[in-house]
């Protein structure tokens, strides 16, 4: 039933926006949780079509309707694009999900992780980006529901028992621990922590790495722990994380765990300890409510994630920078 009402909601609102849709200027937060319009569409999930304006929509991009029926060869692309798996030895297989189009921030997390992870952790290691960011639309597959099935589905096949799925979000996130997942006009879904847990549970990976990069982010720990899984978030359940926002290339999170801790240690725990005394020590400089970011490691996932590391040198350390205009199509996914 959700697949054909979403094929008809996109039916519906190509047709209205290519009548009535005129750009104007999208917002900014200075802190990691929405505005008031936008936590209400991330706890109401269904779009504003009142609201589909945003003037950074590209001249010569794909029109919204488009790039709706886009989606299912831009997913296949990226999944064909993956390195080939290496023999022998768990593989890791990471995700990162972009979710909010109107801040170049979260295009910059997870462009740079792309760049991060085969760069540190070797061969075995491979990425695939979902992004929301009007700079990528022909070139990355949206951050949706709908993709990432279709991107777990496509993995599925791919993947080795032994091997490890890595999950990176980056959103707003709301108190009623919902994510942000917004390209307006584009109607999306809006996913929340029971929901990223189920669409998790209806795929048999039994080793998965899942980070929450978002405020409120806390709030998916219980619906994700279990056996075999490591869930890391960047703040509590009732706790803002912070660094978002137009003015910012990325995350306090992002920098602290990705920029920072990754390139000195290939522990995603140790990077853990390591990012989270490095915020709170931002956090006081800047007077602001500590994130209390949160771990829970599941039984057995330390002992795999072992097996992935072994026999790696990890490699150079990798210098961040904001996420090109355009992403080159033919790095989709590593």
């Amino acid at each position: 039933m959700r697949p054909l009402l979403i094929a008809l909601l996109a039916f519906v609102a190509g047709v209205w926006l290519t009548t009535w849709w005129q750009p104007a200027a999208p917002t900014a937060a200075a802190a990691h949780v929405p505005d008031a319009t936008s936590a209400a569409s991330v706890a109401a999930a269904p779009m504003a079509m009142d609201a589909v304006t945003d003037d950074r929509w590209p001249a010569g991009s794909p029109s919204p309707e488009q790039l709706i029926y886009a989606q299912p060869r831009l997913v296949r692309n990226a999944l064909a694009q993956l390195t080939p798996r290496i023999d022998g030895r768990p593989n890791l297989y990471l995700v990162a999900f972009a979710g909010d189009a109107s801040e170049d921030v979260f295009r910059n997390e997870v462009e740079y992780a792309a760049r991060l992870f085969p760069a540190r952790f070797g061969a075995a290691t491979h990425t695939l980006v979902l992004e929301n960011n009007p700079a990528s639309l022909d070139t990355r597959p949206l951050a949706s529901w709908s993709n990432l099935e279709a991107v777990l589905d496509g993995l599925a096949r791919v993947m080795h028992p032994e091997d490890i799925l890595m999950l990176y979000v980056t959103s707003h996130g709301s108190e009623d621990h919902y994510l942000l997942v917004d390209m307006d006009p584009v109607p999306l879904d809006q996913i929340g922590a029971n929901d990223l847990a189920g669409v998790l549970r209806e795929h048999a990976f039994r080793w998965k790495v899942v980070v929450v990069n978002a405020c409120y982010s806390g709030g998916f720990v219980p619906p994700l722990r279990g056996d075999g899984t490591l869930v890391i978030t960047a703040a509590r359940s009732d706790r803002s994380s912070f660094g978002c926002g137009s003015d910012s290339d990325i995350t306090y999170f992002g920098k602290a765990w990705l920029v920072d801790a990754l390139n000195h240690t290939n522990t995603f725990t140790d990077a853990f300890q390591r990012a989270s005394k490095t915020i709170a020590g931002w956090e006081s400089r800047d007077k602001l409510t500590p994130s209390e970011p949160q771990l829970d490691v599941g039984k057995g996932i330390t002992a795999q994630l072992d097996l992935w590391r072994k026999g790696v040198e990890p490699g150079a350390k990798v210098p961040f920078a904001p996420a090109t205009v355009s992403t080159d199509p033919a790095n989709i996914a590593h």
